[in-house]
Order: C-alpha cells, then sequence, then structure tokens
C-alpha cells in the first residue's frame, strides 16, 4: 500500500503539468508579495489573504510529496536546496496577523520566490556554479584588492590637494577608484586632475585595463568555467551507470533466449 502510494507521488513529482503548477503559484506568490506593498482596497487585502493561505498549503503540499515520493528519506535533508525549501514552508506557517514572530513572517514570505530556484533545474545548476566558484573568485578578489590598494595609495598621494572630497585618505581613494571602475562620471574626475597632470591619464587607463576588463574576464571564465563542470555532472547523473546498462543487457538477452526457445 505505502509503496503503491509512493510510486504515485513519485509520478506526479516528476510530471510536467505538475512542475509548472508549482512554478506558476510560486509566480502568483512574488505576485501577492508585491501587491501587498501598495495601499490596496479592502476586498482586494481580503482576496491576498486567502491567496496566502492556500499558497502556504499548497507548498506544505508540494513538500510533503517530495519526502514521500523521495527514496532515501535520510538524506533527503542532506541536500541544502530540501533544508531551504522546508525551512521557508514551515515559517511561512506562523500568522501574520497579531503574532511577535509577524515581521519574520512576511520577510520569510519574500523569499517563498526564491523557490523557483530549487523548482527549476537550470536556475539550481547556475547558483551551485556561483557558489563552487567562490573559492577561486576569493583570490581574484584578493587580487583586485591589491591593485585598489596600491593605486588608491598613488591616488591619495597625487591628487589630495587637487580635490580632497575624492582623494583625502586612502579609504577615500578607493571609494573614487569604485566609482571609476564602474565608468560613474569617471571622466570629470580624470580631467580634473589632468588639469595639474597632464599624463595622469595613464593612471586611470591603467586601472580600468586591470579592473573592469583583465579581471571582468577573469570572473566571467571561472564562473563559465565551473558551470561546464555543473552541466557535465548534470549530464553524467541523468545517463545510466554501467552497472544498470550491464543489468538491462542481461534482461535483453534472457528475454531473446526465452523468443529463440519458442
Amino acid at each position: 500500500m505505502y509503496d503503491a502510494v509512493k510510486i504515485k507521488l513519485n509520478n506526479l513529482k516528476n510530471n510536467k503539468i505538475f512542475e509548472l503548477l508549482v512554478v506558476a503559484v510560486i509566480i502568483i506568490s512574488a505576485l501577492e508579495i508585491g501587491a501587498k506593498t501598495f495601499d490596496l482596497p479592502y476586498s482586494a487585502i481580503s482576496i491576498t489573504t486567502v491567496l496566502d493561505v492556500f499558497i502556504t498549503i499548497f507548498f506544505l503540499f508540494e513538500l510533503t510529496i517530495r519526502f514521500v515520493a523521495d527514496e532515501d528519506k535520510k538524506a533527503f535533508f542532506k541536500k541544502g536546496w530540501n533544508v531551504f525549501d522546508t525551512l521557508v514552508v514551515v515559517v511561512s506557517l506562523i500568522p501574520i496577523d497579531n503574532s511577535e514572530m509577524a515581521l519574520l513572517a512576511r520577510l520569510v514570505r519574500v523569499f517563498r520566490v526564491l523557490r523557483m530556484v530549487s523548482v527549476v533545474p537550470e536556475l539550481r545548476i547556475l547558483i551551485n556554479s556561483l557558489i563552487k566558484a567562490l573559492p577561486q573568485l576569493g583570490y581574484v578578489v584578493l587580487l583586485m584588492f591589491i591593485i585598489f590598494y596600491i593605486y588608491a595609495a598613488i591616488g591619495s598621494f597625487l591628487f589630495s590637494e587637487i580635490n580632497p572630497f575624492l582623494w583625502e585618505d586612502i579609504a577615500i581613494s578607493m571609494l573614487t577608484l569604485f566609482r571609476v571602475m564602474t565608468f560613474e562620471d569617471w571622466t570629470d574626475i580624470q580631467y580634473e586632475t589632468m588639469e595639474v597632470y597632464p599624463m595622469s591619464w595613464i593612471y586611470y587607463m591603467s586601472f580600468i585595463f586591470f579592473t573592469a576588463f583583465a579581471f571582468l574576464n577573469m570572473v566571467i571564465g571561472i564562473v563559465v568555467n565551473v558551470m561546464e563542470e555543473e552541466h557535465q555532472a548534470a549530464r553524467a547523473d541523468k545517463q545510466p551507470s554501467l552497472s544498470e546498462l550491464q543489468q538491462e543487457l542481461k534482461e535483453i538477452k534472457a528475454v531473446l533466449s526465452e523468443l529463440q526457445k519458442k
């Protein structure tokens, strides 16, 4: 009886229509959260309240299906996305009105939109790629900080008398260089210093080359490389293992041998 129910729930979990329904409910949840930020009439507030109850119950139902249909119940909560979904669903059960935890409940309801990541495999691959790329990106960030520090020190020594507001000390200079890196009116800063140091354009051009171009390409390269590894791992998971192929081959041979005997 339990195995039959588990098979039916597993089929429902893997059903494309059910997956689209889950995505649709997540989108409705996002729209409902956004609608609550406006001044709504009483009738609209009543509708959003009913929607909130429906969405919470649906998410609880969907999570229960995934848990019951899972082959390894002990490993279910070892997966980060399952833990995240469970926390969101459990905290969503906290009543919003007349509760000391009302603010927490409202904030967690905002994070229900992130359930789109756990539902859509492509989004999971993107997030997992970014997380796995963080250790390598850490060294890039460290190198970028060193470049920032050197250029900020040089800028503070050279340009502090020209514009103390932008170059007074190394901390302010780093903020100014961040503005230069993001191309936010950086030419105004350059032309101001070029009036005193005509060759100061070399300072800005070299800094932009190192940060906005070189480091950005390094970050993109690392993320793309990790993402490709994640895609390969996902394709490998979908492919049958060698033992499964051997078992299928034995079954085919057994069927062929029976047919030959007949």
